[in-house]
Order: structure tokens, then C-alpha cells, then sequence
């Protein structure tokens, strides 16, 4: 049999008859209002498709377009078609095995053919949909969302028309902003295919699901409506659309509709549905709205209405998914940061509370610091500098209802200053100040400390090893008191320094070229391999990274290349990108990200002189050697210095102090990360051992495997429990994430993205508008980079990036500037581009969609501005 009723279809038969007839079977068979129809299973099209040729779509067109149906399946579908009524009329529409997917809809990418009437013509609408599995667009989407076309399949299904006076669709969450409990409805006259095909403006009604009020609605032009032609097909109408096509009841009983479909899938839904001439309510598909970003895992919940969530994540520079097993070991920091203030942790593994988990990325509740007196004065204030998007969306919070005002706000102003206290902060502040080389051996003595705490002797089993690493995450928070306040010291005389001169002027020039950032060291290092190994140029050349890594790996590279790659891995091994997970491979694990950093900087030579104007001296500079352009910028911080404390008198001799300890101090900013960094990667060379016992035992496959579970399952793999499967159904999940392109620094916990809310306000803005980072004007051709590992960077290109960490700063070296979906004015990407003396602008919602690579855009570092030409 290749035909089913929806009667005998149910939800798990995906593979036998598509993302679509699966819908229509299970929500039949739910008792929802769907027009009866049959489906034209996978086995029909197996039989039909023999020697297709999948690397080829027009070829596998042709071939299904031409093709004879045999009489065995014709004759079934002929029968099926006849039950429905004589000549009845109905849509055959496309149902492929990957369509209407939890991360992938499809919707669209097949063909729909409405109206269709006598079973000659749906025999033919059959065949011309099994073509349409292989359009252009199908095959493009398949290849973007990582789905092989070896074993994408088609079925067909074949459902009654409805001769629709209004139709439209539904989504049971607002696929705009996000919040959940809100049903967003088009619709407009005749068949839904208008609405569909966006041939309509159609009239639009938000609906609160909970109370049935209609919070918003806005009529569309309706000009036209697509009516059905009694001998089939279809045409379009003028019509009157000076009314609404829905009365409120209507509306009201969809979005009700709506919540039984939602509350029958256990998540939102994006629905089709018609009304007949009779006021009978249709629904015609339904799939998952895959846009939505998942909801934290076990929101907060006071009774107190919604709570907000900041990622904290994506404050770090962390855009991408994080593994199990590093979200595991930041809720166990977060366990070490409560103790550290002498507050309880139920369960040390599973962390704070206020901790969540949402995309695979960590979101923290700040819910109590909105409602907070003084966490409103200073938190949003501190992210201005380190991430201004957030710092924005924090504040267009304060008027939510939700969000007021609480008591209660000194009493965690007390707890932070004991806790400074108790770790001695102002006392490191003084000694920073004014005895900076102390102050840096302490810090250094402190970071190997932490270190060394975290290394364990010997050759323990695995077991003790796990143990180790639960005892030393929660050790991790106590650093950052004791550390923070050396670097807090440069940028405290920063700011003095501006009061007594009245203004930011020439300040920018003073942070260029700072001393003792071990991030700029380690890229400056990089540029000298680099310059060593020019001689090998060719090598780099004619070979990928992945190759070069892995005959490195192998030992297999010239002598000096292997011997250059291995000091520097020596010093810089740990680090990696996205190196605050733990799960992140090392670049001493796989060094493919460094090699192709390294080819990059061998064809900087060679590269054309970039469109750059500076702020500072209105002088063109080309993309020079990186260590020069390191010293030039050192010398313009001396001269600027020297400029403005020129008025001489006890203002000069401060200014000059004070912008002197700058330089001295500020660089420091990412020596706590680096120990952090460090840190991690002692620990997850624990795990690692660990790792290979589970795999030797069969309870992962291979020793990676091990970062895909947390830490609390690792202590039940070792006592014997198999977590292949599991981990198999956690990667998959992870290379979905990769590919998500939007994130909210905030959410809300009933779905809301704030910033989505004021992004879609503001749409029809020709200007991108973010936060100034780093001085300079810049024409030139963007390359959008998603993932630094493998990118190509021409030298003198703009970055665009969704943020970046130090692992994506090699590339700054031959960036000609940069351009950052997220970040401040004092984020990692900002200050490292002000040290490489690169223009600047971070914090620019959606660049890397609105802008795409080969564009030429200028970009103004000290406007905030990209503009494209």
C-alpha cells in the first residue's frame, strides 16, 4: 500500500509520509477541524525515482517531471481520490521526510497546487510535486541547514479543498519579538495562497492567548483574493478591503484554535487555516515555528511576573553554542561565586539558581538587579562599556510593569563590599597605584596559584581526576577580587585624568599600544613565527590548514616550521577560540586555526593599500608590518602624553601620572582571563583522561565524547551507565545551534527579546548605528566571518563579526577595521583594536545579515556608524 488516510497517520511516521501528512495525521487524529485527505507515501516516490541522479537537481527534475507513474500506484491513488467525493477538488501539496522539522520548516520550498480537480490532474500535480524536491531552492536549503539529499524523501498529500471566504495563518508565539502566549494573525479574502505568497497586505491582529484580548490590529490593503475556478486552478479577484476580513469573535475563536494546537505539540506552532461560506473553521497545516529561541530551562519564578535573563555567554564574546560540559563547569563556577559571598548552594553541579541554560548558551537571571535600586545605577552602566546592546535592552526594561521597583537594594551593596574587603581590594588598589611592579608580581604569583591548584600530579584514575576538577572549578571566583583591582587601577587614573583635562580628546591615542597585554603579546608573538617562516611561504601556499595541523601533529613539517609552531604553542597552547568553554579543543589539540592565521600573515606583503584616513593625523596608512604598526602607535601614546600634560603645574604633573599608570596597568585588563583561560585547559586535560577510560569502556564512542556530557553524568558513566546515544543526539543538536544567527543578549522568560521589539520599530534605517570603539575612518570590502577557524581575511579587509575573543584576535593583525554585532566601548574586540590603532564600531545589530561579504562599506570609528555604498 503507498497511500494512507490521515486517519491512519500519527506523528512518528515521518519517514513514510513527510513532515507535512505527519501534521495532518496527528492533529486529525487530535480531533482538530482538518479537511480529509489521504497521502501519497515515501515508497510511491522509492519506486518512482530509481537512479535519480541526487548531484544533480535539474537532471533529477527532468527526470521526475518525464517520468510514467506506475499503474499499481496510479490505480490506489485513483481510489483514494474517488473516496473524497466525484471531481472534488483539492490541493496536492508537497510533504517532504526533512519539511516541518524542530529546526527547520522548509516551508515553501516545495510545490503546492490548489484546486485541482479529476484524478488525471492530481496524477499529474503528483508527479510535478515529487519533481519539486529538486527546484534550485529546495536543494539550496537542504545544503544550508546540513541535510544530506542522499536520503531526503517526497510524499505527496491530497486533501479536500476548503472554498474559503477568509483564510490566512496563525503563529501561536510571535515570531517577531518572541513572546509566547501571543497569538500574531494574517488573513485575508479567498484562499490562503495570497497571504501565503505575500500577493496581499493582509490585515494583522496580536492576540493575548491567556486573557482573549486583541492587543493590536492593523488592517492590510486586501486588494485582491484568490478564488477557486468551478473547472479548477485559480484566480485572482478585485475585492472590497475597506473592512476587516475577521470579525473579533472570529479572531478570538483562532487564536483559541490555535492554543489547542500549540497545547496538543507542547510548543508553538505556525498554522494555515481557512473559514468556509458556512463559518466553519479549517485548519490546513501546521509545523514548529523553528525561529524561536528556546526559553531558559527552568525559568525563575517569584509569582512576581516575567523575569529577564542576560546571556552571559554572549557578554563574554562567546556568540556560539556552548558544549555540555562547559555550560556544566559555569554552573559550577557560579556555585563558587555564590559560597564566595557566603550564600548556599543546594546543589554545588547544578549551581545558582539564578543560573539557565537557553540555546546551549548561559543566561543569567538579572531580574533581581532590574528590580534593584542600585543595580539599575550600576550594572547597566558597567555593560555600556563592556557590552552597550545589553546595556540598552536593560534599560528599556525599567518602565516594565513587571520590572519594578523592590527593597532591599543596600543589602547586596553590603555583601559586595565585605566581600572586597575580606579580599583585601582596596589594599591592591593603593599598591597598583602606586607601586605598579609589586602589584604585577603579585598578580602574576596569584595566577599561578590558581593554576597550580589546578593540576594534579601523578597518574590517578579517572575517578579521582573527575573529583579533582568538581573540588577546583568553584576555586575559580576568589581570583577575580584579588585580581581585578591591578588593571581597575589603569583605567581609574584613565578617568581622572579626562576630569582634570575636561575632555576624552587624545585619550584614545594614550591606549594605543599598551604594554603587558598578554593578548597583543601572544598576536605580536604569532607575526614573528610568521616573519621567521616567510621562506616556507609556499608550503603555506599550496597546502590547507587542516593539512599543515595535521602534519604538524604528525611532526612532519620542515624542521624549523615544527620547531617555530612549537614554541609558540608552548606559551599559547591553552588558548583557543571560544576558550572559556571547557570543551573547546586547544589550539595545542588542533592548531588548523593558527596555520591558517599564519597564511594570512604571509600574504600581507602583498597586499593593496587600504582606503584609510585616521582621526589623529588625516594620514593614509597602508596594512604595514603589525609589529610596526604596534610601535608607532606606543610612540603616538608618548607623544600624546607628553601633549597633554604640556600646561605644566600640578595639573600637567598629575595628567602625566595618571595617563603613565595607565600604561603601565590598563594592558592588564586580560591577565585574569589568560590565568582563567589557563586554568580551564589543565581541567579539561583532566577530562580528557577521563574521556578516553569512557570511550575504552564503550560508554562514549570516542574520548571527546566526554564534553558532551556534564559533570554529574560523568560520575554516572563511570559507574557503568552508557551515554552513546545520548551524546549523538547532543552534537547533532550542537552543529544545529552553529548555525543559529541571532541571540538575545536579553530575554524574557515568557520568550520576549527586547531588542527585537526596538529592532522591528526601527526597521526602514538605511544607517547601522552602533557604539564607537576605536578611532578612524575606513572604506573597504567586508568579509563577514562567522567562525575564525579557516576564515580567509585578505589583509586590509573589514572584519565583520558577531563578537569576537582573544582567539579571534590573530585576525585583527591584518584587519584593515572592525565591525561587531555585539560588544562596548570597553569590550575585548574595542580595546585590542584601539591598541592595533584599527577603526571600529561594535554593538551594531544584525551587521553580519545586513551586511554581506564583498560589500563596500566605510565605516567611522568615531561616529559609531557603517554605511554601505
Amino acid at each position: 500500500m503507498v497511500t494512507l488516510d490521515f486517519s491512519h497517520i500519527d506523528g512518528a511516521m515521518l519517514v513514510t509520509v513527510g513532515g507535512k501528512a505527519a501534521n495532518l495525521g496527528e492533529m486529525t487524529r487530535a480531533g482538530l477541524p482538518v479537511p480529509p485527505g489521504f497521502c501519497v507515501t515515501t515508497e510511491a516516490y522509492r519506486r518512482v525515482a530509481v537512479g535519480v541522479p541526487v548531484d544533480d537537481p535539474s537532471a533529477a527534475r527532468a527526470a521526475l517531471l518525464g517520468v510514467s507513474i506506475p499503474e499499481e500506484i496510479a490505480a490506489e491513488i485513483r481510489s483514494r481520490y474517488e473516496a473524497l467525493g466525484e471531481d472534488v477538488p483539492v490541493a496536492v501539496r508537497s510533504s517532504a521526510t526533512a519539511e516541518d522539522l524542530p529546526f527547520a520548516s522548509f516551508a515553501g520550498q516545495q510545490d503546492t497546487y490548489l484546486n485541482v480537480v479529476g484524478v488525471d490532474a492530481v496524477l499529474d500535480a503528483v508527479r510535478r510535486c515529487w519533481a519539486s524536491l529538486w527546484t534550485d531552492r529546495a536543494y539550496a536549503y537542504r545544503d544550508s541547514n546540513g541535510i544530506s539529499h542522499a536520503t531526503v524523501e517526497l510524499a505527496v498529500v491530497v486533501q479536500r479543498m476548503v472554498d474559503a471566504e477568509v483564510a490566512g495563518v496563525l503563529f501561536t508565539a510571535n515570531p517577531v519579538t518572541g513572546r509566547r502566549r501571543q497569538a500574531v494573525i494574517d488573513a485575508s479574502y479567498g484562499l490562503g495562497e495570497s497571504v501565503v505568497s505575500g500577493s496581499v497586505n493582509p490585515d494583522h491582529f496580536i492576540v493575548d492567548t491567556l486573557s482573549g484580548s486583541i492587543v493590536e490590529r492593523r488592517l492590510g490593503d486586501k486588494k485582491v483574493a484568490v478564488r477557486a475556478l468551478p473547472s479548477g486552478g485559480t484566480e485572482s479577484v478585485p475585492v472590497d478591503s475597506s473592512e476587516p476580513s475577521l470579525s473579533d469573535d472570529q479572531i478570538r475563536a483562532l487564536a483559541a484554535l490555535g492554543d489547542r494546537v500549540e497545547h496538543h505539540y507542547g510548543s508553538p506552532q505556525d498554522t494555515e487555516w481557512a473559514i468556509s461560506s458556512d463559518g466553519s473553521l479549517w485548519l490546513t497545516q501546521a509545523r514548529p515555528i523553528t525561529t524561536l529561541y528556546p526559553l531558559p530551562d527552568s525559568p525563575s519564578n517569584d509569582g512576581r511576573g516575567r523575569h529577564a535573563y542576560l546571556c552571559a555567554t554572549v557578554a563574554q564574546g562567546l556568540y556560539r553554542p556552548i558544549t555540555p560540559m562547559g555550560l556544566a563547569v559555569f554552573h559550577l563556577i557560579g556555585t563558587g561565586g555564590r559560597r564566595m559571598f557566603g550564600l548556599p548552594v543546594e546543589d554545588a553541579l547544578a549551581g545558582p539558581g539564578f543560573f539557565s541554560d537557553a540555546g546551549q548558551r548561559l543566561y543569567v537571571d538579572m531580574t533581581a538587579v532590574i528590580r534593584n535600586r542600585v543595580g539599575r545605577l550600576v550594572v547597566p552602566r558597567i555593560f555600556d562599556v563592556m557590552e552597550a546592546r545589553s546595556a540598552t535592552a536593560m534599560r528599556s526594561l525599567f518602565d516594565d510593569p513587571d520590572m519594578s521597583l523592590r527593597p532591599g537594594a543596600f543589602r547586596t551593596v553590603r555583601r559586595i563590599l565585605r566581600l572586597m574587603l575580606r579580599a583585601g581590594f582596596p589594599l591592591r588598589l593603593v599598591e597598583a597605584l602606586f607601586f605598579p611592579a609589586s602589584a604585577a608580581r603579585r598578580l602574576d604569583a596569584l595566577g599561578a596559584r590558581v593554576v597550580a591548584a589546578a593540576t594534579l600530579p601523578g597518574s590517578p584514575d579517572a575517578r579521582t581526576r573527575l573529583e579533582h576538577v568538581i573540588r577546583a572549578v568553584p576555586q575559580i571566583p576568589p581570583m577575580l577580587p584579588r585580581a581585578l583591582p591591578v588593571p581597575l587601577a589603569g583605567f581609574l587614573t584613565l578617568e581622572l585624568a579626562r576630569r582634570l583635562l575636561g575632555s576624552g580628546a587624545g585619550l584614545e591615542t594614550v591606549l594605543r599600544g599598551l604594554p603587558h597585554n598578554v593578548t597583543t603579546e601572544m598576536d605580536l608573538e604569532l607575526w614573528d613565527v610568521a616573519v621567521g617562516l616567510r621562506p616556507h611561504a609556499a608550503l603555506f601556499a599550496s597546502a590547507t590548514p587542516g593539512e599543515l595541523a595535521s602534519r604538524y601533529l604528525a611532526g612532519s613539517l620542515p624542521s624549523d616550521v615544527q620547531q617555530a609552531l612549537h614554541r609558540f604553542l608552548a606559551r599559547y597552547g591553552h588558548r583557543a577560540v571560544a576558550e572559556i568553554d571547557l570543551g573547546m579543543p586547544r589550539w595545542s589539540d588542533d592548531p588548523t586555526h593558527i596555520l591558517g592565521v599564519l597564511a594570512n600573515y604571509l600574504r600581507l606583503d602583498a597586499a593593496p593599500e587600504a582606503k584609510s584616513i585616521l582621526d589623529l593625523d588625516s594620514v593614509a596608512v597602508s596594512p604595514s608590518a603589525p609589529d610596526v604598526q604596534f610601535a608607532r602607535g606606543s610612540a603616538e601614546a608618548s607623544a600624546m602624553i607628553a601633549q597633554l600634560s604640556a600646561s605644566g603645574g600640578l595639573r600637567g604633573r598629575v595628567v602625566r601620572w595618571a595617563l603613565r599608570r595607565t600604561r603601565r596597568l590598563a594592558g592588564l585588563r586580560e591577565t585574569p582571563k589568560f590565568f582563567l583561560v589557563q586554568t580551564l585547559a589543565a581541567l579539561r586535560h583532566q577530562l580528557q583522561f577521563v574521556g578516553a577510560e569512557l570511550a575504552a569502556a564503550h560508554r562514549i564512542s570516542v574520548p571527546d565524547d566526554v564534553f558532551f556530557l556534564t559533570l554529574a553524568e560523568c560520575r554516572e558513566a563511570l559507574s557503568g551507565t552508557d551515554f552513546r546515544s545520548l551524546v549523538a543526539d547532543r552534537r547533532a543538536s550542537y552543529d544545529q545551534e552553529l548555525r543559529r544567527r541571532t541571540v538575545p543578549q536579553v530575554l524574557l522568560s515568557d520568550g520576549t527579546d527586547p531588542e527585537s521589539v526596538a529592532f522591528a520599530a526601527a526597521v526602514g534605517s538605511d544607517s547601522l548605528v552602533g557604539t564607537p570603539a576605536s578611532t578612524g575612518r575606513l572604506t573597504g570590502t567586508a568579509r563577514v566571518v562567522m567562525d575564525p577557524v579557516g576564515a580567509h581575511l585578505e589583509p586590509g579587509e573589514i572584519l565583520v563579526a558577531p563578537s569576537t575573543d582573544p582567539g579571534w584576535t590573530p585576525l585583527f593583525l591584518t584587519a584593515g577595521g572592525l565591525v561587531m554585532e555585539m560588544g562596548g566601548a570597553n569590550s575585548h574586540g574595542a580595546v585590542v583594536a584601539r591598541e592595533y590603532g584599527i577603526p571600529a564600531v561594535v554593538g551594531v545589530p544584525r551587521a553580519t545579515s545586513r551586511i554581506s561579504t564583498g560589500d563596500v562599506i566605510t565605516i567611522d570609528g568615531a561616529a559609531g556608524t557603517v554605511t554601505q555604498a
